[in-house]
């Protein structure tokens, strides 16, 4: 069975799904973590409130996830914080 094709907008938000993740390469080593989980939370996060259909909202998150990625991409940032890299489980 042949793979189901992507919408456009699918492939945007893949494309800014695996830009972000080649962003956080550059960051140091010891905040990758916290910068991956941070990518994830807010990617699942949006996947379970927004309908596939809803195309305004799902462009409206793009506009601002590659405004957040421009701003995470500065030098200048070499960490964040307030994001639990283990979740629940790790305690």
């Amino acid at each position: 069975m042949p793979a189901r094709r992507l919408s456009g907008l699918q492939k945007d938000v893949l494309r800014l799904y695996r830009d972000c993740l080649r962003a956080i390469r550059n960051k140091p080593e010891t905040s990758r973590p916290r910068f991956y989980a941070f990518a994830r939370r807010e990617f699942d996060k949006n996947i379970s409130a927004i309908s596939r259909t809803d195309v305004g909202a799902i462009e409206h998150l793009l506009r601002v996830g590659r405004r957040r990625l421009e701003q995470y991409m500065s030098p200048n940032i070499r960490d964040i914080s307030g994001v639990d890299v283990g979740g629940a489980d790790s305690r």
